[in-house]
């Protein structure tokens, strides 16, 4: 932990709990003064694009021509086991690439707005991950472990930063157009064993209101009586029960709620953007499905300028390919045309979103996170699909000090395993940890007679990708 006095400091915060992201960020802040800490904070936001379903790396970011140049002829290497074994020959990738900006970063014909973006994203081309599963890559993406009860990366920002707004939750999901939480559920965004206010809100991006009963039935002054009344026979229980912590919480949660009636359907009100910003976003589009992203992608920039420490945006299915509700990007076949409707959905509102943070002065204090459970194999599945491939794939990284226009680390001429700058989850979230100056291996939490973070006991920040 942070120092000596583990005993007294868990005492102290047995009872009083609902300081628990101050005290967590004090010593955070005061470590930053000591040797060999992290420098000044960059970011103190992060927005994580989360494609569910596996986003093909050699269809997107990381371009193989020795795929197109054999495609079709038998793997040269020995394949490993698959999730569902029906491996067919290498498939070339049916999509073109080019050059983007002054960086000449490659990227696949089907993210020309992301791609015009180019010098701003730093590419991680070598992510690895243990699992193979929807679920439990989900869950090892979001949580660090392949399973259900850990604290999402989400809560662990808002606990170690606190709230940067009283009026909003520090940690929000996003959804639109029929979307739904990817393989894993709802577990994916939970506060684990972390005090309870730090779990996600989730907002529905195209609903009004975007939070079910946001709207009091009783006038206001009764509403604060209600909520002092249930405050005191809470506090009442606590006092003889010992169960501070998770009433403190509770409380925090009432409160929370309260201040949000007002806060929130204003927040959610895009009536009074331009024009020329519903127009960029994609807000105004035809397709259904892009424009329900678009106002995800434009509502993630009105929740980081009101202080949330941490949004997530939510895929929309097209239903094209073997890609369900909760795996929109999961083209087991059909790839082509799965993934270049997925792309669509998705390239112009987060380039909008990239340029809008970047014009308004916001980039460079939020942090964009793009990436999916894994990859894809470039070997096919069945004949015209791509199986899960956890041994070597892309994500990308944009603004809160991130050096753009780079690319860290490769996999081998087939995009099959990383070779070079092998790095995981850990590593992302530590580099994203320390952007927001917080020194991922001091971010702890005990649960359990054990001391739990992040980035369990793994984890090094990947400094190559930090201007």
């Amino acid at each position: 932990m942070f120092a000596d006095d583990i005993g007294s400091r868990r005492r102290f915060l047995k009872t009083a709990s609902s300081g628990f992201g101050m005290v967590a960020l004090s010593d955070l802040l005061a470590r930053a003064n000591a040797p060999g800490s992290s420098p000044p904070t960059r970011a103190k936001h992060v927005i994580l694009c989360y494609m569910s379903g596996g986003v093909s790396h050699v269809d997107t970011f990381d371009p193989k021509p020795r795929l197109s140049k054999d495609h079709g002829k038998s793997m040269p290497i020995p394949v490993e086991r698959t999730q569902f074994n029906n491996n067919g020959t290498i498939f070339g990738s049916p999509f073109s690439f080019r050059q983007y900006g002054d960086s000449g970063l490659s990227v696949s014909e089907i993210f020309p707005e992301i791609g015009a973006c180019a010098d701003h994203l730093a590419v991680l081309r070598s992510v690895t991950t243990s699992v193979n599963e929807h679920a439990q890559g989900n869950f090892a993406a979001h949580t660090g472990f392949p399973f259900l009860g850990h604290p999402s990366a989400g809560a662990w920002i808002s606990y170690g930063l606190g709230a940067a707004n009283e009026n909003l939750p520090s940690y929000v999901v996003l959804q639109s157009g029929g979307a739904v939480p990817p393989h894993g559920g709802v577990g994916l965004f939970s506060s684990g064993f972390l005090p309870a206010q730090h779990q996600a809100s989730v907002l529905r991006a195209d609903a009004t209101p975007a939070v079910r009963n946001i709207r009091p039935a009783d006038p206001d002054t009764n509403q604060r009586s209600k909520l002092n009344f249930v405050r005191k026979l809470d506090r009442g229980f606590s006092r003889s029960s010992g169960e501070t912590a998770a009433l403190e919480a509770a409380i925090r949660n009432y409160e929370t709620a309260y201040r949000m009636q007002a806060e929130i359907p204003e927040l959610c009100d895009i009536s009074g953007e331009s024009k020329a910003t519903l127009d960029a976003y994609g807000v105004t589009s035809q397709e259904p499905k892009q424009a329900a992203y678009a106002r995800q992608a434009l509502l993630a920039r009105r929740l980081v300028e009101k202080g949330v420490r941490f949004v997530e945006l939510s895929c929309i299915t097209h239903g094209i390919g073997a890609g369900g509700a909760a795996n929109p990007w999961d083209q087991h076949g059909q790839l082509e045309n799965g993934h270049r409707t997925q792309a669509y959905q998705v390239d112009q509102p987060i380039a909008a979103m990239i340029k809008d943070l970047n014009e308004r002065g916001l980039l460079q204090e939020t942090l964009i996170v793009f990436t999916g459970e894994f990859g894809r194999t470039p070997f096919s599945q069945g004949s015209n699909g791509r199986d899960h491939n956890p041994f070597g794939f892309s994500v990308w990284l944009a603004g809160g000090g991130i050096k753009g226009g780079t690319v860290y680390g490769a996999t081998d001429e087939l995009g099959y395993h990383a070779v070079e700058n092998k790095c995981t989850f850990y590593d992302m979230w530590a580099t994203v940890l320390h952007q927001l100056g917080i020194d991922h291996e001091a971010l702890t939490y005990r649960y359990g007679g054990r001391d739990f973070r992040l980035t369990d006991v793994h984890g090094h920040v990947l400094h190559d990708v930090i201007s």
